[in-house]
Parts: structure tokens; sequence; C-alpha cells
């Protein structure tokens, strides 16, 4: 495993006052004093400590099509993030991709978006590139994101919310709470996904609408306490972190979240024998770690 890293230091976003730069304090209360506390609540707005750091985790395997325009929109969300990229050792050109953005952000470094790049010198799977993500991240809050289009990272602010307003450790961003946009493909991968989410439901004793969904945030100490116990390699990581999650009995909230879904000849990944190891795993680790 080799790993290039660019590490720069920064809390806001130079040049803008602070009352324009959202989710800073003084945008909230420059926002509260034209709509008030209430109107400000209902409508999601609230304020990010300047300090806070969120690291984003993104697995990456053979995205050369899709994976410059995601990084783009995380690296424009407006929060300070650590963003840890690990390439599960790519054939499709996007290991050069990565290389490359390494290389630039070591040219121009950006105070909003602290860049490292771990490389898989085999391919592992999404859950081994996951737990390697977790290793090198260094933020308060910790986030992982698909390297695809399917997940917006526009939502990180509502997401964060119930863990900055300490109301949660976990919070897991559902696909199936329907208030907000949701492409229509795979009736079957619907029903596997219910089907999936209720089995784990019953050995975890949560009340999960989405438990195979990619947006799953952690506190620092959350994570802590899961990533390195975890073993699955592939996607039997979803399963795997959920039962870890209502064993150590964290708190966890969802929310709605947007889906913006692919089809196999767009380069979805996940197959019949993943729901299959999903099913063996829920019940092995509803069992025991």
């Amino acid at each position: 495993m080799t790993d290039t890293s660019i590490v720069p230091n920064g809390l806001a976003q130079p040049g803008l006052p602070p009352a324009s730069v959202p989710y800073t304090p003084e945008w909230l209360a420059s926002l509260k004093a034209l709509l008030g506390d209430v109107g400000c609540s209902q409508l999601g707005l609230y304020a990010i400590p300047h300090d806070l750091l969120l690291s984003v985790v993104i697995p990456v395997y053979n995205e050369r099509e899709t994976f410059r325009t995601l990084l783009d929109r995380v690296k424009a969300v407006p929060i300070r993030k650590q963003i840890v990229m690990v390439d599960d050792c790519s054939k499709d050109g996007t290991t050069d991709i990565l290389k490359q953005i390494a290389a630039e952000a070591e040219q121009a470094p950006d105070a909003m978006n602290q860049l490292k790049v771990v490389f898989h010198e085999k391919n592992k799977g999404k859950g081994a590139a996951v737990k390697t993500g977790f290793s090198h991240t260094t933020g308060d809050i910790v986030l992982i994101q698909d390297a695809d289009l399917e997940y917006d990272p526009a939502e990180y602010p509502r997401l964060l919310r119930p863990i900055i307003e300490g109301k949660a450790d976990v919070v897991f961003g559902s696909r199936f709470l329907g208030d907000q946009a949701h492409r229509v493909l795979y009736y079957r991968h619907y029903l596997g996904n219910q089907v999936l989410t209720m089995l784990s439901n019953m050995f975890t004793n949560l009340n999960l609408t989405d438990m195979e969904t990619c947006y799953k945030v952690f506190t620092r100490e959350a994570i802590d306490s899961i990533w390195p116990t975890l073993q699955q390699e592939r996607f039997g990581i979803e399963p795997e972190i959920t039962a870890k999650v209502a064993r150590r009995k964290l708190r966890v909230y969802e929310l709605s979240i947007s889906y913006s879904g692919r089809t196999y000849e767009q380069g979805k990944k996940i197959g019949m024998k993943d729901g299959f190891q999903a099913l063996w795993c829920i019940v092995r680790y509803g069992m025991a770690d």
C-alpha cells in the first residue's frame, strides 16, 4: 500500500466576510435576524463550528468517468474537510486520475479540503477500502461517500446536523423515507433492500428503513469503537457496521436523502452474490462482533 498526503490547514473561506460563508455562526445570526429562530429551525439552517473537521472516506474502483465530477461536488460543500480517497487497484485509468489529483493538490493546497490518497496494491473490495479509509481519518465526524454520482454531497449539512446538535452518534441517510428525489429503477433491488433491512432490524432491534445505504455518518468516538473490528471486505460491510452500531447502543438518527441510481451499463457493481453475502452477515454479526 502506498499513500500520498496533502494536509493544509484553515478554518474559513478566504476573501469572504463571515456572514456570507454558509453554516458559520455569523451567517446563521444574519438569517435569524431575517427569518427568526423558528423559521431557521424549520428550514434546517444551523451553525457548524469553525473548528470542526469532516472526514469523507471515498472507496474508489473503476470510476474514471465520474470521479472528478464527484470530487468537485464534495469539495464544493462549505465545510472544512479531510477527503480520504482509497483506490482499490482500479483497472480503467482511475489510478492515474487519483495520482494527478494528488499532484495538483500539492501544487495548490486548499484550506477547506485536505486531500489524502491511498492505493491498494491489489483489489480487495469496498469493505476493505472503507476500512483503510477509516484508518487514515482524523476528523471530528466521519462520513462514507461512494465514488459515483448516486449520492449528492450537497446533503452533508443535513446529515451532520443531528450529530453537531448532540442528538446522535450515528446518522444513516435513507433513500426510502420518501420526501427526496429518487430515480425509479430496479424493483427487485428495492425489494431486496427492504428484505435485508427488515432482517437486519430483527437482529439489531433498530427500525431503519435503509440499512444498505452508502451514507453513514459517525462521531469520532463512534467510528473509533467500530472500524478496528471490521472484517468484511466487500458489500457485507454495510450489515456488519449496522450490527456493531446497534451492539454498542449508539444513538442513531435516520434522514431522507435523494438518490440518482445508475444502471449496470453505467457501472453499478453490486449483484445477487452480494445479497446472499449480506444475509449471512446479518446473521453472523447479529449474533456477535
